[in-house]
């Protein structure tokens, strides 16, 4: 593990965790020179864990996440421990993805700043991707640390119920109307046209959106699987049980806007959801 140096303020080390959905890992970052702000420490891997403390020596004072999913915060009770750096956070209801080992003294609020001599991270609530999920833009560089709200190279699954992607495109539109010079996500490289990149991102979702209506509209009452191979054709088999929750999300989505309506077949053994356009 290699620790880069990406601005005057940050560095950057990426956890041994490569995998079809963590990309090439999880990106940790180190904020400061003299007094260090840790985001995102990723997974209890022991040598990763052993690395950051290296990076780190006495100068860590906070620890940061994004949000307590496993590949995000589980190393910040171990390195809480040994350097006393407060973790920093906010805690959500076990969802069954949750990381229940990160506990902070109280819930991180939008807007909230950590100020040191050096920087101010300003905390930014982006629930989308799950629920607790938290930007943090470094102001004097402009840096967004964007944990999974956006990631390099492919898009962010959104897992009901604490997935949302109504809320997903409203936080995303939300980050155009700050200062963002550079995004630096939980996984893969920096991004380095913010602005585009929340567009596309809006636009990708609001296109795929729109495949959905078309899919009801063609094919009548359905349900997710038979919707799935329609809305989702252009996506690897391997991917395809990932799509499945964000078509569920995009489907609650219109469910909220009433543009769909959900059904249960009860002529099925366990019932079925299914879904069917509203008039």
């Amino acid at each position: 593990m290699t620790l880069y140096r990406l601005s005057p303020l940050v560095r950057r080390v990426t956890a041994p965790n490569s995998n079809l959905m963590t990309g090439p890992g999880t990106n940790s970052y180190l904020v400061g020179n003299r007094e260090l702000a840790l985001i995102d420490p990723g997974p209890a891997i022991p040598s990763h864990i052993d690395q950051l403390l290296t990076f780190c020596g006495d100068r860590l004072r906070w620890i940061l996440v994004t949000h307590t999913h496993p590949d995000h915060s589980p190393a910040a009770k171990q390195i809480s421990n040994v350097t006393g750096a407060k973790m920093i956070g906010c805690v959500m209801a076990d969802d069954g993805h949750q990381d229940r080992t990160f506990e902070v003294e109280e819930n991180l609020n939008h807007g909230q700043l950590l100020e040191s001599p050096e920087f101010i991270l300003e905390a930014i609530h982006t629930p989308g991707h799950v629920a607790n999920q938290f930007c943090f833009l470094l102001q004097e560089e402009g840096m967004l640390f964007s944990g999974d709200h956006i990631m390099q190279g492919s898009s962010v699954v959104i897992i009901p119920p604490s997935g949302n992607m109504a809320a997903y495109i409203r936080s995303t539109r939300h980050l155009m109307n700050y200062s963002i010079n550079t995004i630096a996500p939980g996984h893969g490289d920096l991004l380095n046209n913010p602005a585009g990149v929340l567009e596309q991102i809006v636009n990708h979702r609001l296109q795929r959106e729109q495949r959905v209506i078309e899919a009801l509209r063609h094919l009548g009452e359905s349900g997710m699987d038979t919707l799935l191979k329609h809305v989702y054709s252009d996506v690897s088999t391997d991917l395809l049980p990932m799509a499945k929750l964000s078509l569920w999300a995009h489907l609650l989505k219109l469910e909220e806007d009433g543009v769909a309506q959900k059904k249960i077949a009860q002529h099925w053994a366990f019932g079925e959801e299914r879904w069917v356009l509203l008039p």
